[in-house]
């Protein structure tokens, strides 16, 4: 059988990688994702042999509409369906009070996160539903402040309560399509190349908090992957034992 062909945004680092690395293990083609050309090209010799080759770097700007329909018309030219879109890509921004916060920065990491998870999962969305075999798969990456925020943290906050109605909605509306999608809130991860940072707490103090490797993410994701068709988790958490997480972190 020809491989399942999907997509992950944000491949160029941290989670998106380590999901696209462990996919490509797993027999998946994956095409990957980002801004960055040079690190997506890292990520995909990073696989190695016997893997590289099922890695395709892909450039493109998912906040851009016209660059998300140019993406998933060489999806669709290149290996003719969809299986699997991990929307990933996330813009951030330091803790900063509500007051403090300049709509340029709103709008950057609500563009990232929400109008670029909308694009992508629509012409994802557009793809399954047309082929054939139809159907297919969306995991949305949430996060915690999916359900409960940190403080100063507002657009973020926002971003991915927004990430959460989006994974419902488009649970809901594909069903008739065989399109399933769930969502994996993941808590933190430990850096590959700086120390972790402190995380703002409840009380506005800052504590570095207790992390795990990215490898349990994407073990989860692959997990989530390899479901049939007919079956969905529509939400998970994966976060380390010891990290807050109750109403307002902490």
């Amino acid at each position: 059988m020809a491989a399942k062909v999907s997509v992950v945004t944000g491949a160029g680092s941290n989670v998106g990688r380590a999901c696209a690395l462990a996919l490509a293990a797993d027999g998946w083609t994956v095409v990957l994702v980002g801004r960055r050309k040079e690190a997506l090209e890292e990520t995909a010799r990073l696989a190695g042999a016997p893997f590289a080759d099922r890695l395709v770097p892909i450039p493109a700007d998912i906040t851009d509409p016209g660059a998300v329909t140019d993406l998933f018309a060489q999806v669709a030219l290149r290996f003719g369906r969809l299986d699997l879109l991990f929307n990933n890509a996330a813009d951030t921004m330091p803790y900063l009070p509500t007051e403090d916060v300049a709509v340029e920065d709103w709008n950057r990491v609500l563009g990232s996160i929400a109008t670029g998870g909308f694009l992508c999962a629509q012409a994802a969305y557009r793809m399954m539903k047309e082929q054939s075999p139809r159907g297919g798969r969306i995991i949305n990456n949430g996060a915690p402040s999916a359900h409960v925020p940190r403080p100063d943290s507002i657009a973020f906050t926002a971003a991915k309560h927004a990430v959460a109605g989006l994974t419902k909605s488009l649970s809901l509306d594909g069903r008739r399509y065989d399109i399933a999608c769930g969502q994996i809130d993941i808590g933190n991860v430990t850096p590959q190349d700086r120390e972790q940072p402190a995380a703002r707490q409840a009380d506005g103090s800052l504590r570095v908090e207790p992390t795990m490797d990215v490898r349990h993410v994407a073990q989860l994701v692959v997990a989530m992957a390899a479901l049939p068709p007919g079956v969905n988790i529509p939400s998970v958490t994966v976060m380390p034992s010891a990290m807050p997480y109750n109403a307002g972190r902490g």
